[in-house]
C-alpha cells in the first residue's frame, strides 16, 4: 500500500496538470466578423473585469474565434480592436460560475478609430457545451424569500429538483442547519458532489455536504445534473459548484438581522386543542403555538488592499434559535407516584426513576414544549492576489461551530432527555491561475476539508445512582427506558455516544490549451481522506407492565454495549481526464472526452476490520485483516473505471438563438467511508449483551444478561463502485425581452448501486432456522459462538431508472420583472433509494429485484417558479425602492410503502409487505378523524375501515390488505395460520399527499447617505397557511395505519404553516 501511495504521488507530480472535480470559473468565447459576415483573424480581444480592473488580452485565430478560459464569475466588458475597423465594445457581460458564454462581435469599417458600444444581450443560452444545469445568481440567492437562508433549499428551483420526501436521511433538514443534501434528476441523496471554488466540500463519511456556506459569502452557485464533461468526476449524481464572493476595487459590505418568533407565525395544523370535526376540546393536546425566538445576524466587508492587485472579503454569520419541541406522553398517575414513593424502601430503583418522570398535567398525559436551542457561528475570509496580468492566487477559508439539543428526535417522550450535538466544520481552498500564453492557461488547486462532530446523551446521569446495574460506570446516561404498556420513553438515547472526525486533503489542476477549432482540457486529481469514528450504545431497558414490573424493580428486556468501538479509515482516489470541445463548424460544437478514476480500497489504521466468510474453514468464520494471511486492504477489491463523455451543441440558424443539444455520460460514484466502518464494529472490537425473558431485578441486569451471540456486519468481497449512465436531448430558444425557454428529455440508468442485504435470511416463518447459526470451530475469532440471526451485508446490486421531460422558462430582469420557472414530468424507479443511509429493507434478500418499484423520492409532476418585481415607483426616498419577490411550488406526492409490523419470513421487523387483495382508497379531502385522544387530530389518508386489514382466517370481501403468515393484526382478530409466503403488494405502491407552497417577500430599499442603503424586508413563508402533510403511517398492523399525524418537517426552518420574518440590512 505504501508503494502505491508513492507511485500515485509520482504520477501526480509528473503530470503537466491534474484533474479538477469541477470548475468554479467561467469561459468567454465568440467570433469576430466584418460587415460582410466574413471572419476576422488576428483581431485583439480585451476582456476587462469591472470589479477588479484586471484585463485579459487574446487574439482571434484564423477562423475569427476567440476563447478566454478561467475567468472569475462577475461582470466584464469585452472589446475587439483591429486596424481598419471601428473598435467594438460590449459594455457589460455577466459570466456565471461554470458557464461558457458566447459573445459575437460584428465590426464596422472605420478610418477614424471610432468606438461602437453596445449592451450585452440580457440572456445567454448554452451554444458550446452539452452540460445541463442552472445557475442560481446572487440576486436570486439574496432577494427571494428563503426560509432559513440555506442555499441548498434553492435546488428545488432547478430542472429535475424536487421537494425531498420525509423518509430521507441526508435531505431531512436539521434545525438551524438545513438539509445535508438534496434530490434531483432521479439521483440518490448521497450521490451529490459539492464543491466550493472547485474544491470538494463533501463529508466523506456519508457523502453529504460538510456545511452550507453563508449566502452572504456565496456569489452564486450552479447545479449540473446531467451529462457532465470529462473534467467532472467523483460522484454519479449532481454537481453543485459554489463560487464565493471576493473583494473589488470598491469597499463594500453589509450588516443584517433576520428575526422570527411565534407571535409572527400561524399555529401548526396539528397543534390545536379542539377537534375540527366536532368542535369539542381534546384532552392532552396544547392549543398554544410552539415557542420560538430566532435571530439570524451577521455582516461582511470587502474591498481593495492594493488597488488592482490585492482584494479581500470577510464575513460572519450567527444564529441563535430557541424553539419549543412538543412532547406529549402518558405518564405515571399521581396515585402511581404515591404508591411508588410509599414503597421506596422495597423498590428503590422505581422510586429513583419515578422522580425523573413529571406528573400529568392534562388527563393522564404530560404535555410540554421542551427547549431545543440551536447556536451557530460561521466565519469566512477570502483573499484574491493578482501578482501580474498572467498570475493570480485566490484563497478562501471558512470555519463553523454549531451546537444544538434535540429533546425528542431519538424517541424520548418527556422532557429532560434527548441528545446534544456539537460540531466544528472548516474548509480551505487555494486556487492559482497562470496564463502561460493566450492559448495556454493552467489552474492549480489545493484543498482541505474537515468536520468534527460528537453526539452525546443530553442527560449524563450515572445509572447506578438510580439502581440500574447495566454494567456501565460513571455519568454516561441511562439506558433508553420504555414503559411499553403506557408508551412512555425516557433516558438514553440508545446508540449514543458517537462521533467522527473526517478530514480530506486534495491537490488538483486543470490545463486549457487552445488549438485552432479545439479547446482542449486535460488533468487529474489526487485526494486522500481519513475518517475517524467512534460509537457506543448505552442500551435499552423495557418494562412490559408498569404495575407488575416497573413498580417492583423488575425488567424483561435489556441490552447494552459495554465498550466503545472505534475506527480510523484511510483511503485515496486518483483521477485523470482529457476533454475536447471541437468547433466543427460555426454552428456545430462537438464535445468528447474520457475520464479515468481509481477509488482505492479503504484500510483501517490498526487493522480492526473483521471480515465474515460464509465458506471459511469448516463453516462461517470471522477473521481480522492483517492476520491469517488476510491483507489489510481485503475488504473488497480496488476499483478503477474509464468514463466516456460525448455530446454536441448545434446552433441551428447560426444566431445563438436556437440550439439543439444532446449528450451521454458514464458517471462513477465514490463510496462513502461508512461502507466499511461497520467492519470495525465486529467482534472482538465491539460486543453486546442482552436479556429477554422473565422479569429480573434491574440492579443485576448486566450480571443476569448473557452474551447476545455475535452480531455481524459484512461487505461483499466483490463490491463495485456504483455508476450512472446519463443522457439527454433538448432544445433551447432565446426570445425577445431576455427570455429563454428549453424543452428536453432526460434519462439515466443506474447499476451497482449500494444496497444492504440479509446474508442470514431465515428460510420461512418465525421459528425457521437461519442459514448460518454458529461460527465454525475453526473461526479465528469466537469459534463456535452463536450467530445472532441477521447478517447485514453491503452489496452493490441495486439498480435504478429515471425518465423525465423538463420544461424551463426564464426571463432576465427587464422592465423591472425577472422570472424563472421549471416543470418536470418524471418517473423514477429503483430497488432501494437510501444508499449509504439505508439499512435492511428487502423483504426477500434472495430476490432483490422483488423490491423494484417507485423510488422513495419519485414525483410525477413538479413545478417551481420564482419572480422578482421592482415596482415602477420613482421619485424621492419615500416612494422609490420597493420590490416584491415570490417562490411558488407544487408537486404531486411521494410513494408510501405499505408494510406489516412484524415478520413471518426473514427475521426482520417492518419489512414484509402484505398481500393486496382489494382496491386501495385514499382520501384526497384529508378530513380529520374523530375518535380517541391519540387520533382526534390525525388526518386519514388511506382508508382503514373495519375489515380493511385481514389474514387468511378473517378474509371478507371488504379486505384490502391481507397479512401473510402467522402475524397478528391490530384491527382484526387473527388465528395462527400456516406460512403463506411474503406479500405481493409492490414496494411504494401508494402515492402520498402532494406539496404546495407560496412564499412572498416585500422590501423597501432607502438611500441613507452616498453609497449607504438600508433595506427593510418582510418575508411570508407559506403565506396561504396551507398545511403540507407528511406521509401517512404505512404499517397495516399499526393502530394509526393510513393516518397522518404531522406536517412535513414541522420543527425545521420550513414548517408547514405560515411563518413571518422581519429583517433589516445596511449595505454600502
Amino acid at each position: 500500500m505504501k508503494s502505491f501511495k508513492w507511485f500515485s504521488l509520482a504520477i501526480l507530480l509528473s503530470m503537466c496538470s491534474l484533474a479538477a472535480w469541477g470548475q468554479s470559473t467561467a469561459t468567454l468565447t465568440g467570433t469576430v466578423t466584418d460587415p460582410s459576415g466574413a471572419v476576422v483573424p488576428s483581431a485583439q480581444v480585451k476582456v476587462h473585469s469591472l470589479a477588479t480592473g484586471i484585463d485579459r488580452v487574446i487574439h482571434t485565430d484564423s477562423d475569427g474565434i476567440y476563447v478566454v478560459p478561467s475567468l472569475e464569475p462577475g461582470d466584464y466588458s469585452v472589446q475587439a480592436t483591429v486596424s481598419g475597423f471601428s473598435n467594438y465594445t460590449v459594455q457589460k457581460v455577466t459570466l456565471d460560475v461554470s458557464q461558457t458564454v458566447t459573445v459575437n462581435m460584428h465590426l464596422a469599417v472605420s478610418s477614424a478609430g471610432e468606438t461602437i458600444e453596445v449592451e450585452s444581450t440580457s440572456q445567454q443560452i448554452e451554444t458550446q457545451t452539452m452540460t445541463v444545469g442552472q445557475v442560481i445568481d446572487r440576486k436570486t440567492v439574496q432577494e427571494i424569500p428563503l426560509n432559513g437562508r440555506h442555499f441548498l433549499d434553492l435546488t428545488v428551483l432547478t430542472p429535475g429538483g424536487v421537494v425531498a420526501p420525509t423518509s430521507g436521511s441526508l435531505t431531512a433538514p436539521s434545525r438551524g442547519l438545513g438539509a445535508n443534501s438534496f434530490i434531483t434528476a432521479g439521483n440518490r441523496e448521497d450521490s451529490v458532489n459539492f464543491q466550493i471554488n472547485g474544491v470538494n466540500l463533501n463529508d466523506i463519511s456519508q457523502n453529504q455536504i460538510t456545511f452550507q456556506p453563508s449566502i452572504s459569502t456565496t456569489s452564486e452557485f450552479k447545479i449540473n445534473n446531467s451529462t457532465f464533461s470529462a473534467e467532472f468526476g467523483r460522484s454519479d449524481g449532481s454537481i453543485v459548484t459554489v463560487a464565493t464572493r471576493s473583494g473589488t476595487n470598491q469597499f463594500h459590505g453589509e450588516a443584517f438581522d433576520f428575526f422570527r418568533n411565534e407571535a409572527l407565525d400561524a399555529r401548526n395544523y396539528f397543534n390545536r386543542n379542539f377537534n375540527p370535526s366536532t368542535g369539542l376540546p381534546i384532552v392532552g393536546l396544547p392549543g398554544e403555538k410552539a415557542p420560538l425566538k430566532r435571530n439570524n445576524f451577521g455582516g461582511s466587508v470587502g474591498g481593495p488592499i492594493w488597488k488592482d492587485k490585492t482584494f479581500f472579503y470577510a464575513s460572519y454569520e450567527g444564529l441563535r434559535q430557541h424553539q419549543g419541541i412538543l412532547q406529549n406522553s402518558t405518564v405515571l398517575t399521581a396515585a402511581q407516584q404515591a404508591t411508588i414513593a410509599a414503597n421506596a424502601a422495597l423498590f428503590p430503583a422505581a422510586a429513583a426513576l419515578a422522580k425523573l418522570i413529571p406528573l400529568p398535567n392534562s388527563g393522564n398525559n404530560y404535555v410540554a414544549f421542551t427547549p431545543g436551542p440551536v447556536s451557530i457561528d460561521q466565519y469566512t475570509a477570502d483573499v484574491l492576489q493578482q501578482f501580474s496580468s498572467n498570475d493570480s492566487l485566490h484563497g478562501f477559508y471558512a470555519f463553523q461551530k454549531d451546537v444544538r439539543t434535540e429533546p425528542a428526535l431519538q424517541g424520548d417522550t418527556i422532557p429532560g432527555w434527548g441528545d446534544h450535538r456539537a460540531a466544528h466544520r472548516q474548509i480551505l481552498t487555494l486556487n492559482e491561475t497562470h496564463i502561460f500564453s493566450p492559448n495556454f492557461v493552467n489552474e492549480a488547486r489545493l484543498g482541505f476539508n474537515r468536520i468534527s462532530i460528537a453526539f452525546n446523551p443530553a442527560n449524563l446521569i450515572d445509572p447506578t445512582s438510580v439502581g440500574i446495574g447495566d454494567g456501565l460506570v460513571g455519568n454516561v446516561g441511562l439506558p433508553q427506558t420504555t414503559l411499553s404498556d403506557i408508551g412512555l420513553v425516557f433516558g438514553g438515547p440508545s446508540g449514543f455516544p458517537q462521533g467522527r472526525n473526517d478530514t480530506l486533503g486534495l491537490i488538483s489542476d486543470t490545463a486549457t490549451l487552445l488549438r485552432g477549432k479545439h479547446t482542449l482540457k486535460f488533468g487529474g486529481e489526487f485526494r486522500r481522506y481519513l475518517s475517524a469514528s467512534f460509537a457506543g450504545n448505552i442500551g435499552t431497558l423495557t418494562y412490559v407492565s408498569t404495575p407488575n414490573n416497573f413498580e417492583k424493580d423488575n425488567a424483561t428486556v435489556f441490552s447494552v454495549q459495554p465498550n466503545i468501538s472505534s475506527s480510523r479509515v484511510y483511503d485515496g482516489a486518483l483521477g485523470a481526464f482529457f476533454q475536447d470541445n471541437f468547433k466543427f463548424t460555426q454552428r456545430l460544437t462537438l464535445e468528447y472526452g474520457l475520464r479515468f478514476e481509481w477509488n482505492g480500497t479503504p484500510v483501517e489504521g490498526e487493522n480492526r476490520f473483521v471480515l465474515f466468510n460464509p465458506n471459511g474453514n469448516g463453516g462461517p468464520t470471522l477473521t481480522q485483516v492483517g492476520t491469517n494471511g488476510l491483507a489489510a486492504n481485503s475488504a473488497y477489491k480496488q476499483s478503477y473505471s474509464y468514463e466516456p463523455r460525448l455530446g454536441f451543441a448545434y446552433d441551428i440558424f447560426g444566431t445563438s438563438k436556437t440550439v439543439v443539444r444532446g449528450g451521454y455520460a458514464y458517471l462513477v460514484d465514490q463510496p462513502a467511508s461508512n461502507t466499511v466502518t461497520g467492519l470495525a464494529a465486529n467482534p472482538p472490537f465491539s460486543t453486546s449483551v442482552t436479556y429477554n425473558g422473565a422479569a429480573i431485578p434491574v440492579s443485576s441486569l448486566y450480571a443476569s444478561a448473557k452474551a447476545a451471540g455475535v452480531a455481524i456486519s459484512s461487505i461483499n468481497p466483490n463490491f463495485k463502485d456504483a455508476y450512472i449512465e446519463s443522457f439527454n436531448l433538448n432544445v433551447q430558444q432565446a426570445l425577445p425581452g431576455g427570455i429563454v425557454t428549453s424543452l428536453g428529455y432526460y434519462g439515466s440508468v443506474g447499476r451497482h448501486l449500494r444496497i444492504a442485504t440479509n446474508e442470514n435470511q431465515a428460510s420461512g416463518p418465525v421459528g425457521s432456522p437461519h442459514l448460518y447459526q454458529t461460527l465454525s470451530a475453526n473461526s479465528p475469532i469466537d469459534p463456535g459462538v452463536t450467530i445472532a440471526s441477521n447478517i447485514s451485508e453491503v452489496n452493490s446490486i441495486g439498480t435504478s431508472n429515471y425518465n423525465a421531460l423538463w420544461l424551463v422558462f426564464s426571463k432576465n430582469l427587464h422592465h423591472g420583472l425577472e422570472l424563472n420557472m421549471n416543470y418536470e414530468w418524471a418517473k423514477s424507479m429503483d430497488i432501494n433509494s437510501l444508499g449509504s443511509q439505508g439499512g435492511l429493507n428487502l423483504q426477500d434478500s434472495n430476490n432483490p429485484s422483488g423490491n423494484y418499484g417507485l423510488s422513495d423520492f419519485d414525483v410525477r409532476h413538479h413545478f417551481a417558479g420564482t419572480a422578482i418585481y421592482v415596482l415602477p415607483f420613482k421619485g424621492n426616498r419615500l416612494v422609490s425602492g420597493y420590490q416584491l419577490s415570490t417562490i411558488v411550488q407544487y408537486q404531486t406526492g411521494n410513494p408510501v410503502n405499505i408494510t406489516a409490523g412484524s415478520s413471518s419470513f426473514n427475521g426482520l421487523t417492518g419489512v414484509i409487505r402484505p398481500n393486496l387483495v382489494g382496491h386501495v382508497i385514499t382520501h384526497k379531502s384529508q378530513a380529520p378523524v374523530a375518535g380517541s385522544v391519540s387520533s382526534a387530530t390525525n388526518v386519514t389518508f388511506i382508508q382503514n375501515s373495519p375489515g380493511t386489514i385481514c389474514d387468511v382466517t378473517t378474509y371478507t370481501p371488504a379486505c384490502t390488505f391481507e397479512i401473510p403468515g402467522t402475524q397478528a393484526s391490530a384491527t382484526a382478530p387473527t388465528a395462527p395460520t400456516a406460512y403463506t409466503g411474503i406479500g405481493n403488494i409492490q414496494r411504494n405502491g401508494v402515492t402520498g399527499p402532494g406539496f404546495a407552497d407560496v412564499d412572498l417577500s416585500g422590501q423597501k430599499e432607502t438611500k441613507l447617505f452616498k453609497n449607504v442603503m438600508f433595506t427593510l424586508r418582510a418575508d411570508a413563508f407559506d403565506i396561504l397557511n396551507h398545511p403540507n402533510f407528511g406521509q401517512p403511517s404505512g404499517n397495516v398492523q399499526s393502530s394509526t395505519f393510513g393516518q397522518i399525524s404531522a406536517t412535513r418537517f414541522a420543527t425545521s426552518d420550513g414548517g408547514s404553516s405560515r411563518q413571518l420574518q422581519i429583517s433589516g440590512k445596511f449595505t454600502f
